[in-house]
């Protein structure tokens, strides 16, 4: 069995950087109505949406830069827990039922970003280096 250990940073940074991109796309589908409007919503954003669009697409950014990584991630994570008890645990118990299975592994991933960093190809790791790490 090959040491894949040795490839932990890199892994860690395409985890990264695809989840921002997917917390990104929700901030985009409320403020730009790209890929698609928000559902079931129409008018002016409530201000609790517009606040989680903001986090949604200042945390997306630079979790995606790696840059600030833990401090967004620590921002991401929070508004993903407030998310899921906010939104659907007065729907019920089970997640799978509820549908709160995404504010869960968003919430989780961030989490653990908190403690991990951004790993390699990040604007952290190049400020360290003066390049990216690989």
């Amino acid at each position: 069995m090959p040491n894949l250990s040795i490839y932990s940073s890199r892994a860690l940074a395409i985890l990264r950087i695809v989840t921002a991109l997917l917390f990104l796309e929700h901030a985009t589908m409320k403020f730009f109505h790209f890929p698609a409007p928000l559902p079931g919503l129409s008018g002016p954003l409530p201000p609790l949406l517009m606040a989680a669009g903001a986090i949604e697409l200042v945390a997306g950014i630079l979790i995606t830069l790696g840059l600030f990584t833990r401090l967004a991630a620590f921002i991401a994570s929070g508004e993903m827990a407030v998310a899921y008890f906010m939104a659907r645990a007065p729907q019920g118990f089970w997640p799978v039922l509820n549908k709160g299975e995404v504010e869960i592994l968003f919430c989780f991933v961030f989490f653990y970003l908190i403690f991990a960093g951004p790993g390699s190809w990040s604007v952290e790791a190049m400020r360290k280096t003066g390049r990216p790490r690989a």
